[in-house]
């Protein structure tokens, strides 16, 4: 069986990391571990929610694609993905569009990207909060350029994302094990 890639996209609020927990719970499709240079946070464990790097050891790493996010380095590595692929003939990641089209451009039929929306972006700003973002940083990822592109399906993955509209979880469950059914 060959080997794919779940590259789940779209804005900030949309349900991708959701979405990816699903596929772990599931159908138990591993997650592939993305590299940070930033402290962890106080929950958080290293190679499980990231792989917590120095500005050292992180470029010793293979990118497919890697950014520099308020002076920290995130990125994702061919090392994660082999990891997770070791585990499973599947795996899924969460990204930006711009990373998910680096990835497309770069894997091409590896990835199976799914793009994440909603009918109404209105209700993107209610779930940031009742998931305890704090206000300040709703109304920055809501004003940044990043949020804004990340509302649209880009031209680059038209014709090759399958798009979830998640505006009921039991709906938006039942296309991905469509979607699932459909790939496996």
């Amino acid at each position: 069986m060959e080997q794919r890639l779940f590259v789940i996209t779209g804005a900030t609020g949309t349900g991708k990391t959701t979405v990816s927990r699903y596929l772990t719970r599931q159908y138990q499709i591993p997650r592939v571990i993305t590299h940070t240079t930033r402290p962890p946070r106080a929950n958080e464990i290293d190679g499980v929610d990231y792989y917590f790097e120095t500005n050292a050891s992180f470029f010793k790493k293979h990118y497919i694609e890697y950014v520099k996010y308020a002076d920290y380095y995130y990125g994702s590595s061919y090392e994660a993905l082999q990891a997770a692929w070791t585990m499973c003939h599947f795996a899924s990641i969460v990204l930006d569009t711009k990373g998910a089209i680096t990835y497309v451009q770069t894997l091409g039929g590896l990835v199976i990207p799914l793009f994440l929306t909603v009918k109404h972006a209105a209700a993107l700003t209610t779930r940031l909060v009742k998931r305890g973002d704090q206000r300040q940083m709703i109304q920055q990822r809501l004003s940044s350029r990043e949020y804004k592109r990340d509302l649209q399906l880009p031209a680059a993955l038209s014709g090759k994302a399958q798009i979830v509209v998640n505006d009921k979880w039991s709906q938006t469950q039942q296309q991905v094990d469509q979607i699932i059914r459909q790939t496996m």
